[in-house]
Order: C-alpha cells, then sequence, then structure tokens
C-alpha cells in the first residue's frame, strides 16, 4: 500500500469523447432516418400535388375524369364545406367524398342524414373508419387486397359494362341483404352498392381511388367504370373535406389518438421498437464471468496498484485492511504449523504465533483480528506493522 498523496489522479466518469464514441452509431442511425422521412415527405407532396381534385392535371388529379364527364353533359362542381355539400344533395346530384375517414364524426352523421334523403348517389373513396357512419353495415377487412387489377364477378351494370378495373385496394364486408357486390379480391368485394332504405338513391362504397386518377384512366375499363359510376346523374358534386372548414373544428366525442392518422401510430410503434432494439444492443450483458488470456502479461505490482487505488477512490479501508490481515494468516499459518484452513481462528492461530514469538497473545490480536483503521494513515502503519510481523516469525 501507498500514500494516497503519491498515486495519481484518476476518474471513471464518462468523458465527452468517451460518449461520442458510444452514441455515434445511434445518432447516426437516428439522422438517416429522419433525413429520409423528410425527403419521403417531400417527393410524396410533390407527386400528390391536387390528389383526387378535378381541376389537377397532375397524374394524382381528376380532371381527365371531369373533362370526360362534361362531354357527356354532366357537370363537376367541386366543394369544401360540409354546409356546402349538404346542401348539393339532391335527386339528380352524384356527391362525391374524395376522403371521407377525414371527416369529423358529427360531419359524417350529418352528411349521411342529407345523402340517405336526397335520393341521390353517394360514391365513398376508399373508406375505413368512416363506414360505421356513412355506409352502416358494410365494414373494412383489415387485409387489403393483394391484386390491384380485378375482374366485375357481380350483375350490376356498371361493372360488367366495364370489365377489368383498378379497383384493387380496400376490401369490405357487408351484411346488407341488396346490396351489390363486386370486384372481389380474395373472395371479398373492392365494390359494395347499397340502396338506399328511405329513397331511390344509393352508397357506393369503392375500395381504391386508382379509377379517378389522371395517370390510370386509360387502363383497362378504368374510365368505363368512372363514367357509369359519377354520370348517372346530371349533377356532381366533389366533395374534398377542408380543414377550413369550421365545421371540422368540432372533433366531438373523439380523442387526440383518433384524430391522428394510421400511419401515425403505426410509425410511433416502429420507433419504440427500434429504440428498445438498440437499448439491447448497447445494454451491458450481465453474465457469468468468461475468463480470457490475456493479450500481455501484466506485472503483480501493477495489479497490486490498480486494486489499491479502487480501494482509496471507494474509502473501502475496511476492505483493504482485511484483505491485508486475511492474507498475513494465511502465510503465517504453515510456519506455525498450523492448517491453513484454521489460520483465520483467533483460538487456534494466536497461541501458536505467541509461542513461536514468545509474547503475550493479546498484543497480536488488535494487529491480526482488529478493528479496520479510521484514516489512511492507520492502514498505512497496519501494513508495515503486518509486514514487520511476518518477517519476524520467518527469522530463524
Amino acid at each position: 500500500m501507498t500514500s494516497e498523496a503519491t498515486l495519481p489522479a484518476t476518474s471513471d466518469s464518462p468523458t465527452a469523447r468517451g460518449l461520442w464514441t458510444r452514441s455515434r452509431g445511434v445518432l447516426l442511425a437516428a439522422v438517416l432516418l429522419l433525413t429520409g422521412a423528410v425527403v419521403i415527405a417531400v417527393v410524396r407532396s410533390d407527386a400528390h400535388h391536387g390528389r383526387l381534385d378535378p381541376r389537377s392535371a397532375d397524374p394524382y388529379g381528376s380532371r381527365a375524369v371531369a373533362a370526360l364527364l362534361a362531354e357527356q353533359g354532366v357537370s363537376t362542381r367541386v366543394v369544401t364545406t360540409l354546409d356546402e355539400a349538404r346542401t348539393a344533395a339532391a335527386p339528380d346530384t352524384t356527391l362525391l367524398i374524395a376522403a371521407p375517414d377525414l371527416l369529423t364524426h358529427r360531419q359524417q352523421d350529418r352528411l349521411e342524414q342529407a345523402a340517405q334523403h336526397s335520393g341521390g348517389r353517394t360514391v365513398l373513396i376508399a373508406p375505413d373508419t368512416s363506414l360505421a357512419r356513412l355506409a352502416p353495415g358494410v365494414s373494412a377487412d383489415p387485409v387489403p387486397s393483394v391484386e390491384s387489377l380485378l375482374e366485375p364477378g357481380c350483375t350490376l351494370p356498371a361493372a360488367r359494362s366495364a370489365g377489368t378495373a383498378d379497383t384493387g385496394g380496400i376490401r369490405y364486408r357487408t351484411t346488407a341483404a341488396h346490396a351489390d357486390r363486386c370486384y372481389p379480391g380474395d373472395g371479398l368485394p373492392t365494390l359494395v352498392r347499397l340502396p338506399a332504405a328511405s329513397a331511390h338513391g344509393d352508397t357506393v362504397v369503392l375500395g381504391a381511388p386508382d379509377i379517378l386518377y389522371n395517370k390510370h384512366l386509360g387502363k383497362e375499363g378504368n374510365a368505363s367504370l368512372a363514367l357509369q359510376l359519377l354520370g348517372s346523374r346530371t349533377h356532381l358534386v366533389w366533395y374534398l373535406p377542408s380543414l377550413s372548414d369550421t365545421s371540422a373544428t368540432d372533433a366531438g366525442s373523439r380523442s387526440f389518438f383518433d384524430l391522428l392518422p394510421r400511419g401515425w401510430l403505426w410509425g410511433t410503434l416502429q420507433l419504440f421498437i427500434a429504440a428498445a432494439v438498440a437499448a439491447l444492443w448497447r445494454a451491458r450483458r450481465l453474465g457469468p464471468l468468461v475468463p480470457e488470456q490475456l493479450p500481455v502479461a501484466i506485472r503483480a505490482s501493477e495489479t497490486v496498484e490498480g486494486r489499491a487505488r479502487l480501494y482509496r477512490r471507494a474509502r473501502a479501508r475496511d476492505r483493504a485492511a482485511a484483505a491485508l490481515r486475511s492474507t498475513t494468516r494465511t502465510r503465517l499459518a504453515p510456519l506455525v504449523g498450523i492448517p491453513v484452513a484454521q489460520a483465520h481462528t483467533p483460538e487456534t492461530l494466536l497461541p501458536a504465533l505467541s509461542a513461536r514469538l514468545h509474547s503475550d497473545d493479546r498484543t497480536l490480536r488488535p494487529l491480526l483480528f482488529g478493528p479496520p483503521p479510521g484514516d489512511d494513515a492507520a492502514l498505512i502503519a497496519l501494513a508495515d506493522q503486518l509486514d514487520a510481523l511476518e518477517s519476524e516469525v520467518r527469522r530463524p
């Protein structure tokens, strides 16, 4: 043991460089993930500009459908508020709702009441959570259709005339007795027509918007199906829900999580899973010690000094003193003729030492079995006394 003043100061506190070395992999992955998300959001926002808007000529717009309907004498009017959509509902009008799931529950209830008593046609584009209010008796299957191009598979005149079309998307289940179930994907329809219960109108549930996009209109029977579904009346009201609509501020009984799109919830869950995997990857494994061959030989003195520094840093004078006394007793026992197993028993070791040194064992008991020292100076003095005792016993 050496004096505390002679030992170099060491520290196990984490440094900035050490923290950066351990965490740079996770930080780099997070930056790449965030950058990719921003790039994808920008690309998707550019590609879907004017999505399902009959005034947009973009690939995902619907201007081509509106132009074809105009040639057949069907007028198209775009509305962005609930009041405009409810007022426009009439027997000679087709009401198309481009994003029904974005409507609040109160908006859906008011719109369904107006549509059911109008006698016209209501077309819902890829509805899911809004089906319970806008199309009672129809529910969305959680597994979408694998195929995009599907055959009619029903007796609905519009579907039979159009033939194969890009309707593959959300699949539906319905309990309505007189419903038309068309374009089945793996046994479930992707287009459902429900006759109105109290009027001559109907509701068409379409599982995918592809037949209305400019880029897909010329494929297969997309144009024919779109014109027949939207051109059965002389007027078409195209409802694009907007956040500027004052009726959208009333969320009703929906909570914050109900207002979040489904993709955000799944994305958050994936981030939690990724964080858990990263924690497991970087966490310290607690298990049995595994002996390893040291790459280089370490001098015993360096090991002693290292352990001494640890004891000093922890102020573990009691453990240091116990280690010194235990080692000394183990070495003294064979010298005085007693087994090593009894070296730590005062009643056996002390009488043998007293007989060897011709001294009173009461002076040896505090040295070999006494209390821990109170300070570092007392610990150093104890080490010196134990060393002197062992030297005296070894002296012939």
